[in-house]
């Protein structure tokens, strides 16, 4: 048993040689940790620390370059939205155009065969009328032979086939 077994006297401390020793190699160790350990232990820290900085400084600009890009792409989405509508409006545009010159065109090709065929209607009422008239002519002629009982010569014949169809013409009817 030890003496502080026999003794009864628990908790003092016996400061001896070994305690001293101790005391000793501890602060010898504490000493070679504070100039040469910690100090190595500190710059590492310090630079990891720094490290960590640069990493989170360049994120945000990683951060910032990205939302440059998502404003310039969503400009561009933009623009190209834009221009898209405008190709649109001009297509239709341009279709309005096609139909206007179209529907133009059909008016001015009907009002040309209108016209056409009104000078067609015209030139056969006018060949009507000179068949309707040379018949007529034909008519006094033989009714002058029926009437005079003798033929005329082509001078007479003639100033009486022209008479005769001025009279027609006016409505006249009467000399």
């Amino acid at each position: 048993m030890t003496y502080l077994a026999t003794t009864g006297i628990a908790g003092v401390i016996d400061i001896n040689g070994t305690v001293i020793v101790e005391l000793l190699t501890f602060l010898l160790m504490l000493a070679v940790l504070a100039r040469y350990v910690y100090p190595e232990v500190v710059k590492v820290a310090e630079s990891r620390q720094r490290a960590i900085a640069e990493q989170l400084r360049m994120a945000e600009q990683a951060k910032a370059d990205a939302e440059a890009r998502l404003k310039e792409a969503q400009a561009k989405l933009e623009d190209a939205r834009k221009t898209a509508q405008q190709v649109v409006d001009a297509a239709n545009r341009s279709a309005e155009q096609a139909r206007q010159d179209t529907k133009q065109k059909a008016e001015e090709e009907a009002r040309r065969i209108a016209e056409s065929a009104r000078k067609e209607i015209e030139v056969e009422r006018e060949r009507a009328l000179q068949s309707a008239r040379d018949e007529l002519a034909g008519l006094v002629v033989v009714a002058t032979e029926k009437v005079i009982g003798d033929t005329l010569d082509d001078r007479k014949h003639k100033q009486l086939i022209d008479r005769a169809i001025e009279e027609v013409a006016s409505g006249d009817g009467s000399r």
